[in-house]
């Protein structure tokens, strides 16, 4: 099934997809947030490090198939499958934009 996503979203499951860092941290506020595993990272250079870090640790795909709206925030569920414990996991991607970019994003099962 196919979902349309806002563009700030649909950049960012681009940039996830071709592993690609730079382009992932470019999608957010110079202070945007993402919260992942019970880590916190601020900031792009920390938000490039954190995909940096998994996408060379791990092997994996990405498939947004839901979206939903959760108060202020875009929720997209989404199926995760690769070479990590648990695979494959469907995860809820709850993002809070600000314009054309990601202020917020939270990762969670």
């Amino acid at each position: 099934m196919s979902i349309e996503l806002p563009g700030p979203i649909a950049h960012y499951f681009a940039a996830d997809k071709g592993s690609d860092p730079a382009s992932l941290a470019a999608c957010f506020t110079p202070d945007g947030t993402v919260i992942d595993e019970g880590n916190t990272f601020v900031g792009r250079e920390a938000i490039r490090q954190w995909l940096a870090n998994a996408s060379t640790q791990y092997a994996y795909t990405v498939e947004p198939f839901a979206l939903a709206h959760d108060g202020g925030r875009i929720m997209v569920t989404s199926h995760l499958a690769g070479n990590f414990p648990g695979s494959p996991v469907d995860l809820r991607y709850l993002f809070a934009l600000e314009g054309d970019l990601i202020a917020a994003l939270e990762i969670v099962p």
